[in-house]
């Protein structure tokens, strides 16, 4: 993307629609007299009475135990420097986000005017109470490290500065792996670190407690090696001062083990490499260039194990695999500080999971056929859902031990249903959809690319590595489109209707005429068929020209199905074409079908509509739990709509028990699985988590969609085609660009499993 362009997609997504990325959300009812005088005067002074007795009682009547400052002063933001505490506050929004999306922790950004530590401590130290926990974030060093010591030892929550302790604990874990592939021991190894800021000071004390001797390591910043001679070292510099002569970075690297990079992109040469000892363990993490490029590193030695920042790479060192978990795990036993050994607990927790098997959820997103642990998986995926319940019970225990918590946790099976619960508040199927898009991108035809926000959504797809569009429409108008979008990538333009495109019309032509002539379609009208580009587009997927489409955002559903039908049909072993629709809902992604195709499924087809949409499911990483939605329950009423889903549940369970499905059951049954256990334990579905909805015909299934969509601004991606023998996809009418951009990253994922299939 141009970088006017990307700057300018930027700044709108922080502007709009609302500025800013989080907002305060309302967590009790507020919508009667009643309700209001409850929560504020004169009911709110009841729990104010109750806490003012015992101090503690905070934690039982207000969001203190959940939420957690990100604070900063603006003097060390991202690459960016010393920019201030405005300037900071995007960034601190961002983190605030990640701490919602991956451990449901709220946060309050705090952006405080002072470069002052003295200032700035009694600043937080004043506002402590309001929080369970505080995030320190963006303060250059040294200065940050006088903070965190102080307000750590001032002050009775958890606090930590997530710019030193999270890439150390997270490169730890990675560490503790690496060591074992190598066949090293820790205390054994000759490190080099090339960095001597609060990130590599707070690397190099961990891994000496993993074991690493302090005399082992060479310590390098901008100037050279740290020496004992330099009185400009600060304080936690002079721990790995040596009292030795300087070196080059690339005598010190001679016969090292261990190479630990924060500092600057490409000061790692092939030459440096191959002076390492066997098995070299290189952590070059500087971003967004690492000291020495991966594909260079694996290139130069093939004994390397190696990691970076870089999520296009193996093991990614990235901060989110901890701070979420670590703060969900102090919060969760009331900690007094994040001490040494929850820090520890953290690292060998991460260290552990690498090594068990790896969910199919992750293995889809990396488009792996299988992840193991190995050198290019020494540390866990941030798309792995076991984190939250791995992680944060280890930080809880050792809390526990350690002696800093004073809420302990007792049940440690309901406190992982509680984590588990805590899961289904944010867009991960997007993130896996498009991930797992980019690991083997493919040619997808967008038919309407004439439409502003279909090219919109066809650049995004270029840009972002999900596939490579093939631009269906007017070429002038597409031409001048992409000028003023400043989509410039050189992607393939076809407009039927032009006369160099007369040679493939005519091939597309008669070809059509050749399977359809027996089914009352004239070659002329084949003819006439190539200058539509629904017919168009279709003919290229069926010549391999294309891997996939998608259409339908000009014209109406039915429109564009048919040539759809017609042209490209049904998968071999398919008897009928149905859609699915996943909806990113607060308990998780739920799949509703059919949302677009059968009017009036009968007992058979809502059979098959389960079975596919269940293989669906599992092609996302998703455990299929199947309800049968009727107005009625197990029998409650004869009436024709709730006899065939009756039928249909009947049939699946003799047909097909290895799914987990039952019916017919009333969608709030289906979605309280307490309600449902305690009135229907008989269910499979007692006490099941629920996330597929069948719906006994089109219009109930369409209507729910749209109204959760709406109404609840319910993420939708769909209504996604099952059952077709090759990967087309179509919007709905009026699709937004986002919408779009995750229906071509479907039909690039359906194009992945098709070429499985006919390998």
């Amino acid at each position: 993307m141009d970088k006017n362009n990307k700057r300018r997609e930027a700044l709108l997504y922080h502007a709009k629609p609302t500025p800013g990325k989080i907002q305060v959300v309302p967590t009790k009812k507020y919508a009667t007299q009643r309700d209001l005088s409850l929560a504020y005067s004169p009911g709110v002074a009841e729990p104010c009475l109750e806490i003012a007795k015992d101090v503690n009682n905070v934690y039982k009547y207000t969001a203190k135990g959940n939420l957690v400052a990100v604070i900063t002063n603006g003097t060390a933001v991202l690459g960016l420097g010393d920019i201030g505490p405005e300037a900071s506050k995007p960034v601190m929004e961002g983190k605030g986000l990640l701490f919602k999306i991956f451990a449901d922790i709220d946060v309050f950004d705090i952006e405080i005017g002072t470069k002052d530590i003295e200032e700035f401590i009694q600043t937080v130290k004043n506002i402590a109470p309001t929080f369970g926990g505080i995030n320190l974030e963006d303060i250059k060093a040294p200065e940050s490290f006088e903070i965190e010591r102080r307000l750590v030892e001032e002050l009775d929550i958890p606090v930590m500065h997530d710019d030193q302790h999270g890439t150390a604990i997270i490169s730890s874990a990675a560490l503790i792996n690496a060591l074992e592939l190598a066949e090293k021991k820790a205390e054994e190894v000759k490190m080099v670190v090339s960095g001597a800021g609060s990130a590599a000071l707070a690397c190099a004390n961990l891994y000496v407690l993993l074991g690493v001797k302090l005399e082992n390591i060479l310590m390098f910043n901008s100037k050279g090696l740290l020496t004992k001679n330099n009185p400009s070292l600060s304080e936690l510099q002079q721990k790995y001062a040596r009292d030795i002569e300087p070196i080059s970075l690339e005598e010190a690297l001679m016969g090292a083990d261990l190479f630990l990079g924060l500092s600057s992109g490409n000061i790692m040469t092939p030459k440096m490499l191959l002076g390492m000892a066997e098995n070299p363990i290189v952590f070059a993490m500087a971003n967004p260039d690492p000291e020495i490029d991966y594909n260079l590193a694996i290139a130069t030695r093939k004994d390397v194990i190696m990691a970076t920042g870089r999520s296009d790479f193996p093991n990614q060192v990235n901060n989110v695999l901890g701070f979420p978990y670590i703060f969900r795990g102090a919060l969760d036993v009331r900690a007094t500080k994040i001490n040494e050994a929850m820090k520890m607990a953290a690292v060998h927790a991460l260290a552990a999971l690498a090594k068990e098997s790896v969910p199919e959820q992750v293995n889809i997103a990396y488009g792996a056929t299988k992840l193991v642990f190995g050198r290019e998986y020494i540390i866990p995926s941030p798309f792995d859902p076991r984190l939250i319940t791995v992680v944060a019970p280890a930080v809880a225990k050792a809390a526990m031990d350690s002696g800093v918590a004073l809420n302990p946790i007792t049940d440690w099976n309901k406190y992982e249903e509680e984590l588990l619960n805590r899961l289904g508040n944010d867009n991960k199927m997007v993130r896996l959809l498009t991930n797992r898009a980019k690991t083997d991108p493919k040619r997808i035809v967008f038919a309407e690319a004439d439409q502003l926000d279909v090219l919109k959504a066809a650049q995004i797809v270029s840009e972002e590595g999900i596939g490579f569009p093939i631009l269906l429409g007017n070429k002038e108008i597409i031409l001048e489109l992409k000028e003023e979008l400043g989509f410039y990538a050189d992607v393939q333009i076809i407009d039927p209707k032009l006369d160099e495109e007369q040679e493939r019309r005519d091939r597309f032509a008669n070809a059509l005429w050749e399977s359809r002539k027996r089914n009352g379609v004239s070659l002329f009208d084949a003819q006439k068929f190539m200058r539509e580009r629904n017919y168009f587009a279709a003919m290229m997927v069926n010549s391999g020209e294309a891997d996939g489409l998608v259409s339908g955002h000009s014209r109406s559903y039915p429109s564009v199905v048919k040539p759809m039908l017609q042209l490209v049909g049904k998968a071999p072993n398919a008897s009928l074409v149905a859609t699915t629709n996943i909806m990113m809902t607060g308990r998780g992604p739920m799949f509703l079908s059919d949302t677009a195709i059968n009017v009036n499924p009968t007992a058979e087809d809502l059979a098959k509509i389960a079975v596919m949409t269940a293989k669906t499911a599992k092609m996302f990483g998703v455990d299929p739990v199947v309800a049968m939605i009727s107005y009625s329950n197990f029998g409650s009423s004869v009436n024709e709509s709730a006899s065939k889903v009756r039928e249909a549940v009947a049939y699946l369970h003799k047909n097909h028990p290895d799914i987990v499905v039952d019916g017919e059951v009333q969608a709030d049954f289906a979605l309280n699985p307490e309600m449902l256990t305690a009135k229907f334990p008989f269910s499979k579905l007692a006490g099941k988590k629920v996330n597929i909805l069948i719906f006994p015909n089109l219009e109930s299934a369409n209507i729910t969609y749209k109204l959760l969509k709406e109404l609840n601004k319910v993420g939708s991606i769909g209504p996604i085609m099952m059952g077709m023998k090759s990967p087309v996809h179509i919007f709905q009418l009026g699709a937004s660009v986002e919408e779009m951009v995750n229906m071509a990253a479907v039909a690039v994922i359906d194009a992945q499993e098709k070429s499985k299939k006919t390998k």
